[in-house]
């Protein structure tokens, strides 16, 4: 019987200036051992969570990524284990002062001759999944969608074979709300602009109630979809609960599914085409982050994404309460002042937020962050924002919008995972790719979903889950650039329709909307 030969002790350590590292080995490290440079450890350290590597009095800076991560309550010796309890938190960085556009993206040479097998609609963008999305304008018609989602699958589809599935758009939107209050254009073109995600042809297909505030005309005004044959010129194919027509139930569902049939007769006509990768739109996201997030996964897809810019694509990285405290860092990336001016801005509505709330930004990080080594939001910070790579940020979406540029973008969005996912389908997302190192079964039924583990460990136990192991940089198997590339090849191989594993199991989260509108 073979066993493993354990690993030698090792720590991670982000950059030179850094007066603490986390352990690196599965398990964490015992008091007492012994790394090869001949710091000891003085007491027990998780994986994941931070080691003195020298002396601090109190008061000192704590510094991760060259970056004062908060200040020791009382004098830590070397060696020690750097737990939440030893740091408080600094203030967060003030938005005004801030240095603008200051910092050139590094030069690089184009990125040429990448291809994928995608699905071209009329508007010029490409899907890589051929999919029926049924809308829904009010939270009341969601259980007779569901219903004939369900049965449209089992009936229908199998007759249609080049396309990929059917979903229903639902939300908890349409009505008992203040329909034409300011803040209502942002739920409102979200489900607009989820429904015109490339990924379900150019077409769009309607279930509403009738009595509804959100009436389908406001939905969608005419001429707000794009021309093709299949979608009466221009307006969505249309299915109301409430018209005479209905006798009951079982009428609602069968007019539901003769309209879907149309629609999936349409949609199987397309057939995939050879696309440059520069059509691709990469929404990038973190969710159940841990201390290797800014180590491994994150930088991979950084790597990745500045491949993706130099092919000419569109990436997005968003959730504006992650990455607050590194706005010095994005306002310096901006192409120009106006980018950078709309950065701050959408800050500045998330301090607001705060502030009306009572709370601070202490309340993000989670107990999983805690226990996975993140001791507060600066340091989770630091580890989201390398998802965006070196490139300039050349444009900033607020909630809601349609993404209509290429490049770097960055997609003002909560750091919820559902709603984050659900604000970049809207942008026009066509791939998404998902960090984790605690482990998340997320996953959407409108675009794919590639995940990365950030651990062997998690990699392991999630192996049936996890679509490339970043974990193998922290162990020496692998270099950042390594799973970068990786990454970028499986992300072309995924939008010519190769399944992640998040379809495989059909672990489809359902889309959340950003609603600041408010409730009458």
């Amino acid at each position: 019987m073979s066993t493993s030969t354990p690993k030698p002790p090792l720590y991670i350590r982000m950059h030179d200036n850094d007066n603490v590292a986390i352990v690196a080995n599965d398990g964490g490290l015992l008091a007492n051992t012994v790394f090869p440079d001949g710091l000891t450890l003085l007491d027990n350290v998780p994986q994941g969570h931070k080691v003195a590597l020298t002396d601090m009095a109190e008061g000192q800076p704590i510094l991760r990524y060259n970056v004062t991560i908060g200040f020791a309550v009382k004098a830590i010796p070397k060696g020690s284990w750097v737990e939440e309890s030893l740091i408080r938190m600094p203030d967060a960085r003030q938005l005004v002062d801030l240095p603008i556009a200051n910092r050139p993206a590094p030069k690089t040479e184009p990125l040429e001759g990448y291809t994928f097998l995608g699905y071209k609609n009329a508007d010029g963008s490409v899907g890589t999944r051929n999919i029926l999305a049924i809308t829904t304008t009010v939270q009341c018609v969601a259980g007779v969608v569901e219903h004939a989602v369900k049965r449209i699958k089992e009936e229908l589809l199998p007759k249609f074979p080049n396309v990929d599935d059917v979903v229903g758009l639902e939300h908890t939107y349409g009505c008992g709300v203040a329909i034409d209050a300011p803040n209502a254009a942002i739920p409102i073109r979200t489900v607009r602009n989820i429904s015109l995600n490339p990924n379900f042809g150019g077409q769009a297909m309607v279930v509403s109630l009738g009595c509804e505030k959100l009436q389908p005309t406001r939905l969608f005004p005419k001429g707000s979809i794009p021309i093709q044959s299949n979608n009466n010129g221009g307006e969505p194919a249309l299915v109301c609960l409430q018209d005479q027509v209905h006798v009951g139930f079982q009428s609602m569902i069968a007019s539901i599914m003769t309209t879907a049939e149309t629609q999936l007769t349409e949609l199987n006509k397309r057939r995939r085409e050879p696309c440059p990768a520069a059509d691709l739109v990469v929404g990038v996201q973190c969710g159940g982050s841990d201390a290797f997030s800014g180590v491994t996964a994150n930088p991979a897809v950084g790597f990745a994404t500045d491949l993706l810019v130099r092919a000419g694509a569109s990436v997005m990285f968003s959730e504006v309460t992650e990455v607050r405290d590194g706005i010095d860092q994005l306002t310096s990336r901006a192409a120009n002042a106006d980018v950078a001016a709309a950065m701050i801005r959408e800050m500045e509505w998330y301090d607001e937020y705060l502030r009306r709330g009572g709370v601070d930004r202490s309340a993000n990080t989670t107990p999983g962050n805690k226990k996975g080594g993140l001791s507060n939001i600066v340091e989770k910070a630091m580890g989201s924002i390398v998802k965006s790579g070196t490139a300039a940020i050349s444009g900033v979406l607020s909630p809601g919008e349609k993404l209509k540029q290429k490049g770097l973008i960055y997609a003002a969005t909560p750091a919820s995972d559902f709603i984050c996912g659900t604000l970049q389908v809207a942008a026009g997302m066509n791939l998404h790719i998902f960090t984790t190192g605690r482990g998340t079964p997320y996953g959407l039924a409108e675009v794919p979903v590639i995940k990365v583990a950030t651990r062997d460990d998690l990699a392991r136990r999630w192996h049936d889950l996890m679509d490339i192991n970043a974990g193998k940089i922290a162990s020496g198997e692998a270099t950042i650039e390594q799973v970068g590339w990786e990454l970028f090849q499986m992300m072309l191989d995924v939008a010519s329709g190769k399944k992640t594993w998040a379809e495989h199991w059909k672990l489809h989260n359902a889309l959340v909307l950003f609603n600041p509108a408010p409730i009458t």
